[in-house]
């Protein structure tokens, strides 16, 4: 049975449940009071970030990121997975689909401590993990991004992969930077709950500090991918320019091999003895110019 309890003191106990069963929600609703419509939020799997409060059952519903991510990157599942807190008194229940680190984490902070925790420090020690696996994404995204960059300016890379690795990149960092945004109202109804002004500080800093790092992320991001498609562009232009040299180059003695390769008996130099190297000779001069005026002219 999913249903456990991993902490219990004479302040608060929690109760966790994992990848619940419409049994178990029925069991929740009957033996918590928990308003039905609550516990059927924990089951959409792209339901947003919120609070509610329906009576004495105060409602969180958070993501946290996670390292498990879908190909499309089309919804906020794809990169994180929720987590719904309920505070009832002294009782906390969370509930969640797969196992997460923020929920593992406070089980082995709890585990250490000899003094007796609050459901609500429970809920805010939770709340600050589930930031810091966003910090951890941002530093992720950030050396992905660091080692894309050094492959495209350093070793002098510009394949079409690096595009299509920076487009997911900023799909990610794109779908990050929303659910924090959405986060905020949750983040900040934290102040309802029975704790310290400095403690809900620290976890409002987190989540500014985090907010802020997705944020430069994403204009470094599309900043790479100007830069990308500018480096791409002058390569193109490069090629094009050498191209154009050589056909500057090849058009004057092109012409002049047109001419001598018509049918007419009437030609220059056509009955001459060394008619054919003295032409040989003017296409080889016409080439000398045209190097030398391009070099002079810095093409």
């Amino acid at each position: 049975m999913p249903i456990e309890t991993i902490y219990r003191d004479s302040q608060c106990e929690w109760v966790d449940v994992e990848a619940p069963s419409a049994e178990d929600l029925k069991f929740l609703h009957e033996r918590y009071e928990i308003n039905n419509l609550l516990l059927e939020d924990t089951l959409d799997p792209n339901h947003l970030p919120k609070y509610e409060e329906d009576g004495d059952v105060k409602f969180f519903l958070l993501r946290e990121s996670t390292e498990l991510e879908r190909k499309s990157l089309n919804t906020i599942s794809d990169i994180s997975t929720k987590i719904g807190i309920f505070l009832l008194g002294k009782k906390i229940i969370t509930i969640h689909r797969m196992k997460t680190k923020s929920l593992s984490e406070t089980k082995k902070q709890l585990s250490l401590l000899t003094t007796e925790v609050t459901a609500d420090h429970i809920a805010l020690k939770i709340a600050l993990l589930i930031m810091k696996s966003f910090d951890d994404e941002s530093v992720s995204l950030f050396e992905t991004m660091d080692n894309i960059e050094s492959e495209i300016f350093l070793k002098n890379t510009n394949h079409t992969n690096q595009i299509k690795r920076l487009y997911k990149l900023k799909r990610k960092s794109g779908l990050n930077s929303r659910v924090l945004t959405i986060s905020s109202d949750a983040i900040d109804k934290f102040k309802l709950l029975d704790l310290q002004d400095s403690e809900i500080y620290d976890l409002k800093d987190k989540h500014k500090d985090v907010v802020a790092d997705f944020e430069h992320l994403n204009i470094q991001i599309t900043n790479l991918i100007s830069m990308f498609l500018a480096l791409s562009d002058q390569k193109a232009n490069q090629v094009m320019k050498v191209l154009a040299i050589y056909s500057v180059y090849f058009l004057p003695i092109t012409f002049i091999a047109g001419v001598y390769g018509m049918n007419f008996d009437n030609m220059p130099e056509l009955h001459t003895r060394n008619g054919y190297f003295f032409t040989l000779g003017l296409m080889a001069l016409v080439v000398i110019c045209t190097f030398i005026y391009a070099r002079r002219k810095q093409w």
